[in-house]
């Protein structure tokens, strides 16, 4: 595919910031609102007659035009997809007029329900997977939503860069096992380690010859070793647990070991990993998604249970599609506690971690949650039926994680759309409209109530990673990173800001019980910084290598002021750590650069790829 054209994004502010509320407010554009809190969605209407589905499926052709949805491919309505400019101000996702299927495909790609149970938000295919972009958060990276004036609203707008995804399995033949083999875990390959003697590195080729006092070590690095399809694969991970850093690509999951990097074990899988959630559970299992075939016609349906301490694989279960919408829905997984629930459109179901069974699925009603968001919390994000196409419902539920039953409900204004869950505790949600090309950040309170809206100054514009997140239909809710939060404030990063005599940006401080600005802490000279989490009540950041600078892992107190470093990596092996686009861990005074997409001009260089580098003192 090209790359679409760019577009700058918004200046400038829309008024004062919206008073916290006990009862749920929405985002208003333009001004602080007046209009009384939304309703709740009217009543399910009467079931329709047999033969006809709802919730999201395409109407069979009738002279009724259903439940607010267009009639079966050229029946009804032409869809959002070519027509609807990106919700960001920029033709991000489907809803541009951009080259390729979304806009010149036939059939339910251009007629999918808007605003229908699942309507996705995602981003440019082939967009690595969530996590950081070394280098900086505005380096031309896949799948960073550039940001824009946040005021009453938070409008983005920018070009979104192409990358080529997917699978030829014609191409080259995997070197993952092939189906049917055995899937205990397999003997440990050794790895390049910091002096130079690890495998495919010259002996005189030490990695830590050029470090500086001071500097932390290179304690390893791995290359990529694997035949992959023409246009690389999505790296899915990493997660740490105890002393194993796994991450998936691919054919198989692999199990590091974070001291030296050597191969623990490695999970062979019979087709391409497709899916994964961004946390496992308490006790390090997790499920993935794995396609149904090596056929370009495979589905994402297959999940498989996984040990992330041994290796070992449990369960493994398809996923039963019913339905137009539901048969072509990519999924999304998340975990909270011993639940993963797989979201997709127009359907839902949850299962046991431990053994697989189901908890519950979709639920009756006149709404239906389409994509989750997991950790300490589980959260939905819901779909109601309409009568207007160009006018969506969505909802924001805590459900219980056994029942799937909602806790509570927080209703946005009719047009904005749930995007993505940027913390789940505290709850901090994204949203979109479509039609104005506005973007909004709420902080919900335990209860579901507003707490507050994020309002901040004209001249900020704000940066966020939201990764692999590219499907035909279906929605991955949470994996967004340059993000943290605490109890009391949220933390985003800027732009990188190339006006002066290098890149540079902030990291911005939200209090959120009021939504404003506390303070702006600005990245060293000529540096970038990206949050990645908290740590011991500071804010950790990744200070991105530049061009003769390594990266380093630091903290922002959480009153402000300037980052102080706990690891700085070596300047000599910037131009190695400077992936293309990265994922950071740090874990135990060590932090690990995991590249985000392996994909290489030729087999050779594809093979020779550093894929992670691991820094400690």
């Amino acid at each position: 595919m090209t790359q679409p054209p760019s577009q700058q994004p918004p200046q400038g502010g829309f008024g004062a910031p919206e008073e916290p509320q006990d009862t749920p407010q929405p985002p208003q554009p333009q001004s602080p609102p007046t209009a009384p809190p939304p309703q709740m969605p009217p009543a399910p209407p009467q079931t329709p007659p047999a033969g006809q589905p709802g919730y999201g499926y395409p109407q069979a052709p009738a002279t009724q035009p259903g439940y607010g949805y267009p009639q079966a491919p050229g029946q009804g309505a032409p869809g959002p997809y070519a027509q609807q400019p990106g919700p960001y101000g920029a033709p991000a996702g489907p809803y541009a007029q951009q080259p390729g299927p979304y806009g010149q495909q036939p059939g339910p790609y251009g007629q999918q329900p808007p605003g229908g149970y699942g309507y996705p938000q995602q981003q440019y295919p082939g967009a690595p997977a969530p996590g950081g972009s070394g280098g900086g958060p505005l380096k031309g990276k896949p799948a960073v939503v550039i940001g824009a004036a946040v005021a009453l609203l938070l409008v983005v707008g920018g070009g979104i860069f192409l990358a080529t995804s997917g699978s030829d399995d014609g191409e080259k033949k995997p070197v993952a096992k092939p189906s049917g083999a055995p899937v205990d875990p397999s003997a440990s390959a050794s790895v390049d380690q910091g002096d130079g003697k690890g495998d495919g590195r010259e002996a005189n080729d030490d990695l830590n010859a050029g470090r500086k006092d001071g500097e932390a070590k290179v304690l390893w690095l791995t290359k990529n070793g694997l035949d992959l399809p023409r246009n690389g694969a999505d790296v899915y991970g990493p997660w740490i647990v105890g002393d194993t850093l796994v991450k998936g690509m691919y054919r198989s999951v692999v199990g590091y070991s974070v001291a030296d990097g050597k191969e623990k074990w490695t999970l062979p899988l019979p087709a391409d990993m497709c899916a994964a959630p961004g946390t496992a559970t308490a006790d390090g299992k997790i499920v993935i998604g794995v396609k149904n075939g090596t056929t370009d016609k495979a589905d994402c349906s297959e999940l498989r249970m996984i040990d992330l301490n041994t290796g070992k694989a449990g369960w493994k279960k398809a996923v039963k599609k019913t339905g137009t919408w539901d048969m072509m829905s990519d999924i999304g997984l998340a975990i909270s506690g011993d639940t993963v629930t797989v979201g997709r459109t127009g359907n839902s179901n949850a299962y046991r971690v431990s053994d697989g069974s189901e908890l519950f699925g979709k639920p009756s009603g006149n709404c239906q949650p389409f994509a989750f968001a997991g950790g300490p919390k589980l959260i939905a994000a819901s779909s109601c039926r309409t009568s207007d196409v160009d006018n969506p419902q969505h909802q924001v539920q805590e459900i219980d994680q056994t029942t799937g039953k909602p806790k509570w409900t927080y209703q946005p204004k009719r047009g904005w759309e749930v995007d993505k869950v940027y913390s789940v505790s505290p709850l901090v949600v994204s949203l979109t409209q479509r039609e104005e090309k506005k973007w909004s950040i709420l902080a919900l309170k335990e209860n579901g109530t507003l707490r507050s809206q994020l309002v901040g100054d004209k001249e900020d514009k704000f940066s966020v990673d939201c990764g692999h997140d590219f499907s035909i239909f279906g929605e991955q809710l949470e994996g967004c990173t340059g993000l943290a939060a605490d109890a009391n404030s949220f933390y985003m990063m800027t732009e990188d800001d190339t006006s002066g005599t290098g890149r540079t940006n902030k990291v911005i401080a939200f209090d959120l019980n009021t939504g404003k600005p506390k303070w702006k802490a600005a990245a060293p000279a000529e540096r970038t910084m990206k949050p990645l989490r908290m740590e011991g009540g500071n804010v950790l950041v990744y200070l991105e290598p530049s061009y003769d600078k390594g990266g380093a892992i630091a903290t922002i107190a959480p009153t402000g002021g300037a980052p102080k470093v706990l690891l700085q990596h070596p300047d000599s092996t910037t131009r190695i750590e400077n992936f293309f686009s990265s994922k950071i861990a740090y874990e135990g005074g060590r932090s690990f650069v995991v590249s985000a997409r392996v994909s290489a001009g030729t087999d050779e260089e594809e093979k020779e790829q550093t894929t992670m580098m691991a820094f400690g003192k």
